[in-house]
């Protein structure tokens, strides 16, 4: 791995994690494309280097949260993103690089103009 990678991962994951420990979500959001910016990870490696620098992130957001929602709340959301995280990998393999940035970044745009106007 490059300077620049190792430099760019550090940059990416503490961006991240700022933004996971400020708003509660969204480091994920930005992880991918700063992982495109400050890397040169190969695009495969990207969303791979990616769920394994979320996972820790949440993690501690966890640990910091002080009004913890119950199991019971949760559980239908751990349940349904458990069985995309199945599935999804399955299918992005077979789905151009070009086209998943490009759904992420509808989806960045979504998530950012539901936000500007409640």
């Amino acid at each position: 791995m490059s300077f620049r990678s190792k430099w760019g991962l550090a940059i990416a994951g503490a961006v991240a994690g700022a933004v996971a420990g400020l708003f509660g979500a969204g480091g994920g959001m930005i992880l991918v494309p700063l992982l495109v910016a400050l890397t040169d990870l190969p695009d495969e490696e990207i969303f791979g280097a990616s769920v394994s620098i979320i996972l820790p992130i949440c993690l501690v957001s966890i640990a910091m949260t002080r009004n913890l929602p119950t199991f019971s709340t949760v559980l239908p959301y751990l349940l349904g993103s458990c069985l995309g995280g199945i599935l999804a990998p399955r299918v992005a393999h077979r789905i151009p690089t070009l086209w998943l940035h490009r759904a992420l970044g509808i989806l960045i745009l979504w998530g950012g103009i539901r936000y500007l106007w409640p």
